[in-house]
This record gives structure tokens, C-alpha cells and sequence, in this order.
């Protein structure tokens, strides 16, 4: 429980540009300094810890590679050298041996879990490859290379278990001196049954004919795999701030029951369906209107993504929330990320978030919505 509770400080440490206050939860400002710690947050508590370069990797046209294997993700091995700089991506499918003496979780296309060493079963004549698990003192588990989905290294120690990203960008028009700035950030933890992780979104916008926009939005969450293989139950917390629909805070908290529908080395696609809490605060300077609202609703929630080797990332959540409380209105949100990779843990990305509701406060528009694109930067086992 001590590494949970480790776990559990982190994303409240990221969640920091959020207080309690008189029993109620407010945002804080958010300004420039609250982005630079946040980013200096991510840097330091997420370091790269080496495991030595002994793990073996043998091709099928017979190349042999002694590295050190960081993760399989997307279809793609990544693994490091002692004589090249930065992290080599490997086809997964090109791969015919791996020997390695680090612990792993191994997920599987069907949704086993296994944690343990590796190594690769000598296969005779067609038979295909298989992975052979060493997860405990005596006890082997095979699998074959095909099924297998990702490989993310683990350790005792929790701090070795985090990975994420940063990305930012920025454009400028002289024509009408807009200006528009934006921020990612994404931290994640994995191990062996458990997954959670942390978003943040910022973006700031300004033209000399319109007052300042801007919006916010944290997502924390968490994931267990159940008994029944590819369901798993989750729960979720969320902070949305968008002055172009006057929100002051909404807070989101919600849990229910998910099934991966599919889940391989180039296409993973979940759903979750529950139940959720929202507590919205609105807040409008040109109509005074000042309103808080508080709705039960049911939680349907989507996840997709798609890997192309070595170079594409596509990302796409959505959420739906029918209210019980007002039959008949309709929150959604959704965020899309397309990540490019051209150098190394270097990546440019083009992103669309948006926000509706069918019935919003009079006088409040009903949405919010925009692309961002930038540079970024992974770091850990991504």
C-alpha cells in the first residue's frame, strides 16, 4: 500500500493549480508561474533510471543486439545501445529471440497479465515465437510473440514506474496581434493489475478586438483489471476552467465498469459505462450571472488509439454524460492528439479539445472548442 500511497501525492502534487476552500473545492489562477512549475514537476518526478545494457534481442535475418529493452508499445520495440545515442525502435513483428534479466509486465491481445523475466522458447520448424514469462522461482508462463501487446519494465520501487510526456507551442498574427498559447502534460503509472494517470491541458488566447480566453482541464484515473479478462472497473476526477463558456470550475467525479473490445499492437479501443457527480460554478462578467449547479448523470466514456511503427500516434477520448438530475440535457467532451515523431524522444503533435452542453446558463454559450499544435518532449520508459 505504500507505493499506492505514493502514487496518490504525485497526482495531488500535479492537481496543484487546485485548493480546497471553505469545503469546497475552488481553482486557483492559473498563471505563467503555475506552468513553469508544473513543468518542472513533471521533469523531476518522472527521472530515467538505467538497468544496465544486458538484455539480448536476435532478428529474424539473424542480427543480434545487446541493449538494454525500455518497452513495447504500438508495435514497436524501443531499446537502447551503449554505442548509440538515444532510443532505437524495433519492429515487434521482426523480432525472433529476447533474453532479458529486468522484470516486466506483459499484457497479452486476450488480457492476461504476467510479471516477470523474459526469455524465448526455441521454436521448431513454422512454429511460431513464443515468449516464455519466468514469474515466479519454478513457474513459467509461454505466450506467443503475436498476442503479446506490451512489455513496460517494473520495479520494486515506485518512483521507476512513471512516464509521460510534455508538449507546448505558441502562435502569433500581426494582423490583429492575436496571440495563442498551449500546454500538455501527462503522467502516467503502471503495474501489474493497476494504471493510473494525470492530464493537464492549458491554453491561453488574446486578439486586440476580444478579450483573453482561456481553458483548463485536469483528468486524473485510474484502472483495475477485473478477474474476467479485457474488463476492468475505473474511476475518474476532472477540473474543467473555460471563460468562453463561463466556468469558474467544474468538477467531475465518476466511476463504473470498462471492457477493452480491442486491443493489439495497432489498434486499442475501450468503453466504460457508470455513474458520475458534476458540480459546476458559473460565473459571467458582461451579464453578471453568477450560478452553481449540481448534476447526477450517467457516465459513457471511449477510448481509441492507433500506432503506425516508429512515426504516428493517434489518441482519441471521448465522454457523454446524460443527466438524471435534468432529463433531456447533455454534457460531452473529447480530446484528440496526433503525435509525429521526428527525432528521437522529440514529437510534433496537432491537438482538438472541445466541450458542449445542449442547456447551458442563460446568456452562456454552449461550447468550447479549438485545435493547438507544438513540439514535445517524452520522457521515462515512453
Amino acid at each position: 500500500m505504500a507505493e499506492y500511497d505514493g502514487l496518490l501525492s504525485v497526482l495531488t502534487v500535479t492537481a496543484a493549480s487546485f485548493c480546497l476552500e471553505n469545503g469546497a473545492v475552488t481553482v486557483m489562477s492559473f498563471s505563467r508561474a503555475n506552468v513553469i512549475i508544473l513543468l518542472l514537476l513533471l521533469a523531476f518526478t518522472a527521472p530515467v533510471f538505467g538497468q544496465g545494457k544486458t538484455d539480448v534481442i536476435v532478428m529474424k535475418n539473424g542480427d543480434r543486439m545487446t541493449c538494454e529493452i525500455k518497452s513495447l508499445d504500438g508495435g514497436v520495440l524501443h531499446v537502447k545501445l551503449d554505442y548509440i545515442d538515444g532510443t532505437v525502435a524495433v519492429d515487434w513483428s521482426k523480432v525472433a529471440r529476447i533474453e532479458s534479466n529486468q522484470l516486466f509486465v506483459i499484457r497479452t491481445e486476450r488480457g492476461s497479465v504476467y510479471t516477470g523475466k523474459l526469455n524465448t522458447v526455441d521454436a521448431v520448424g513454422a512454429e511460431p515465437v513464443k515468449i516464455e514469462v519466468a514469474v515466479a522461482a519454478g513457474n513459467k508462463v509461454e505466450v506467443e510473440r503475436s498476442d503479446v501487446v506490451t512489455i513496460e519494465p517494473t520495479h520494486n520501487r515506485v518512483w521507476r514506474r512513471f512516464s509521460g510526456e510534455i508538449s507546448a507551442g505558441a502562435t502569433y498574427s500581426k494582423g490583429n496581434q492575436s496571440t495563442q498559447y498551449n500546454l500538455h502534460t501527462s503522467l502516467d503509472y503502471t503495474a501489474d493489475r493497476w494504471a493510473a494517470g494525470a492530464d493537464y491541458n492549458s491554453t491561453l488566447s488574446s486578439n486586440s478586438s476580444s478579450s483573453t480566453t482561456e481553458r483548463n482541464q485536469f483528468t486524473g484515473n485510474v484502472k483495475h483489471l477485473m478477474p474476467w479478462k479485457n474488463y476492468f472497473y475505473a474511476g475518474s476526477v476532472g477540473f474543467l476552467q473555460s471563460s468562453e463558456q463561463g466556468i469558474d470550475l467544474q468538477t467531475t467525479i465518476g466511476g463504473g465498469l470498462g471492457r477493452y473490445f480491442k486491443n493489439t499492437n495497432r489498434t486499442k479501443l475501450s468503453g466504460t459505462a457508470g455513474l458520475a457527480f458534476q458540480r459546476t460554478k458559473y460565473s459571467d462578467s458582461t451579464t453578471g450571472l453568477t450560478a452553481s449547479e449540481n448534476q447526477a448523470a450517467v457516465l459513457l466514456a471511449a477510448d481509441f488509439r492507433f500506432f503506425r511503427f516508429k512515426k504516428t500516434n493517434l489518441q482519441l477520448s471521448t465522454t457523454l454524460l446524460p443527466s438524471i438530475s435534468e432529463p433531456g440535457r447533455y454534457y460531452f467532451k473529447v480530446n484528440q492528439k496526433f503525435y509525429v515523431k521526428l527525432y528521437k524522444d522529440i514529437t510534433w503533435n496537432l491537438s482538438f479539445y472541445g466541450s458542449w452542453d445542449n442547456r447551458p446558463p442563460n446568456g452562456l454559450p454552449g461550447s468550447d472548442y479549438g485545435t493547438s499544435t507544438g513540439l514535445g518532449w517524452s520522457f521515462g520508459d515512453k
